[in-house]
């Protein structure tokens, strides 16, 4: 599963915890807890836990009994998590791959995973995983994004970076965190992994920033696009950063910057 594009190493972590979370993960981190907390869950496991955004909103929210274990392949962004965490002796980090978990089978009463799907290398093959640590009647839980036009600031973004370097555009947000938006895709995944009880909700959110550069540099600075940039011109991350800007502000105006975020909540029930 560790392919160049989930790498978030470096000054990646603290930048995309910093400038990406409250960007876009906030309201889907709130939603995703809410929702988890509602089953009353005496186990629960995250994987592609990254930053935190998701553990710190629902660690508050679960029993006391509770066992909660989080886990990321990435261990630098799994390292910043923890730093982010209030000491919880129900919570425990853990290095681990979605793809192979190193839990026993039904171990846990939900699974969940927020914005991590769509770097996995064999979907199918996560959700089975997924499938077989949840006891009976337990709960997958995950979000992916929607299409890329669908979420104005990542779409600016890509839309600049890629006019910035035409003779090889960096194609990072579209072919990653938002190349896996088909809903019948993502039923026939599950399917295939053996879920068959599977409800899909498209919801709805709005991104806010303090100004558009601040919304450009959590895309250019604060993800693998980074990496692309430099690639292509190991100087060029500011200029590519202020092209980013200039598509947003004409897009949405100088000052305080709103946008629309879509993404799809899943549950599948075993």
């Amino acid at each position: 599963m560790m392919e160049r594009e989930g790498m978030f190493a470096g000054s990646i972590p603290a930048l995309y915890d910093r400038l990406m979370v409250p960007l876009i993960f906030d309201g889907y981190a709130a939603d995703t807890a809410t929702l988890v907390a509602s089953y009353a869950p005496g186990s629960v496991l995250e994987t592609a836990a990254g930053s935190g955004a998701v553990t710190r909103v629902l660690a508050p929210k679960l029993g006391a009994a509770a066992r909660y274990v989080a886990t990321d392949l990435n261990q630098p962004m799994l390292d910043f998590a923890a730093t982010r965490q209030p000491a919880d002796a129900r919570l425990a980090w853990r290095q681990a791959d979605a793809l192979q978990l190193p839990f026993d089978d039904a171990a846990f009463d939900v699974v969940l995973c927020q914005f991590g799907a769509m770097f996995f290398p064999d979907r199918v093959a996560g959700y089975a995983e997924a499938r077989r640590v949840l006891k009976p009647g337990g709960r997958f839980v995950f979000t992916v994004w929607d299409r890329i036009e669908e979420n104005a600031f990542a779409d600016a973004v890509a839309r600049a970076v890629a006019s910035f370097f035409p003779r090889d555009p960096p194609d990072f947000l579209a072919r990653v965190p938002h190349g896996y938006h088909d809903v019948a895709v993502i039923r026939d995944d599950l399917r295939r992994a053996g879920f068959t009880d599977i409800a899909i909700d498209t919801r709805e959110k709005v991104s806010r920033a303090a100004c558009a550069r601040d919304a450009a540099t959590a895309f250019c600075h604060g993800t693998p696009l980074r990496t692309e940039i430099e690639a292509r011109d190991a100087g060029g991350l500011a200029l590519a950063t202020d092209h980013a800007t200039a598509a947003i502000v004409a897009r949405h105006g100088e000052g305080p910057v709103a946008g629309q975020l879509r993404a799809h909540v899943i549950v599948a029930a075993r």
